[in-house]
C-alpha cells in the first residue's frame, strides 16, 4: 500500500513538472496562453485540451472581429448606447466566463444572423452579426467551455459551424442598401489605395480552425462527417 501511494504521488509530481517545463510564445501584444497546471486537468485527455486551446481561438477571433466592425461602423454601438467600440465589444463577450448560466446561450442564432442583413432592422448590426455568430460558435461546443474525457464534442457540428462562417463572409461582402452602399464595411482600401483584407484574414483563420478541430474529433469519434455546403444567397444554414 505504502509502494502505491509513493508511485501515485511519484507520477503526480512528473506531471506538475512536466505541466512547468513549457516555454510561452511571446505575441507581439506581450500576451501568452500558457494556463498554470490545475488539479482537473488530470481528467482531460490531450484532445480534450486542444479542444480547450482551438475554442479559445475562435473565441478570441471572434472578439477581434466584433472590435474591428464597431470601429469601422461607428454608428452601431452609437445606436446600442454603448460609450465606445470597445464598451460594445465588452458587453457582447462579458457571459463567456460564466456561459452556462447566460440566458444568452438560449438565443435564436439563426433568426439573428438574418437581422444583420434586414432593411427594416432598427437594431446594432453589428451586435446582431457577432451575437450570432458567438452563440452558433458556442452552440458547436454543447455550450461548454471545459472539456473533459468524457465529454462528447461533435465533429458535424464544428464543421456545419465553419460552412456557416463563410455564407457570412460572403453575405458581409456582399450585402448592399437600396443606394448601393455596403451593409456594413468590411474590407476596403487605406488612403494610399492599399487594400485592407483584415477582416477576409481573421475570417479565414476562423474558417481553418474550425475545419481542423473538426477532423481532430471525427478521428477520435469514429464518426465521419458528412459534407455539405450553405447556399449563401439565401442564407438557410446547416444545424448546429
Amino acid at each position: 500500500m505504502k509502494y502505491d501511494v509513493r508511485l501515485a504521488a511519484s507520477c503526480l509530481a512528473l506531471v506538475l513538472l512536466a505541466g512547468c517545463s513549457g516555454q510561452p510564445i511571446h505575441r507581439k501584444d506581450g500576451s501568452n496562453s500558457v494556463r498554470s497546471f490545475s488539479v482537473k486537468d488530470l481528467a482531460k485527455s490531450d484532445v480534450d485540451n486542444v479542444v480547450e486551446i482551438h475554442q479559445q481561438e475562435i473565441l478570441g477571433i471572434l472578439r477581434t472581429l466584433t472590435l474591428k466592425l464597431y470601429k469601422r461602423n461607428p454608428a452601431e454601438w452609437r445606436r446600442a448606447g454603448h460609450a465606445s467600440a470597445d464598451a460594445a465589444t465588452d458587453a457582447l463577450f462579458k457571459a463567456v466566463p460564466v456561459w452556462h448560466l447566460s440566458p444568452q446561450k438560449n438565443l435564436d442564432w439563426e433568426t439573428t444572423l438574418l437581422d444583420a442583413w434586414r432593411a427594416d432592422y432598427a437594431g446594432d448590426r453589428v451586435k446582431a452579426l457577432m451575437g450570432g455568430l458567438l452563440v452558433m460558435h458556442m452552440a458547436a461546443f454543447n455550450h461548454q467551455t471545459e472539456f473533459y474525457l468524457l465529454t462528447e464534442i461533435d465533429a458535424q457540428k464544428l464543421y456545419n459551424a465553419a460552412r456557416n462562417t463563410e455564407a457570412v463572409v460572403w453575405k458581409l461582402s456582399s450585402a448592399r442598401t437600396p443606394s448601393g452602399e455596403p451593409v456594413l464595411l468590411s474590407n476596403g482600401f487605406d488612403p494610399n489605395g492599399v487594400p485592407n483584407l483584415s477582416f477576409e484574414r481573421e475570417f479565414g483563420k476562423l474558417i481553418g480552425i474550425e475545419d481542423a478541430l473538426a477532423r481532430v474529433i471525427e478521428d477520435k469519434s469514429n464518426r465521419a462527417i458528412r459534407f455539405g455546403v450553405v447556399n449563401a444567397a439565401t442564407m438557410i444554414f446547416l444545424p448546429i
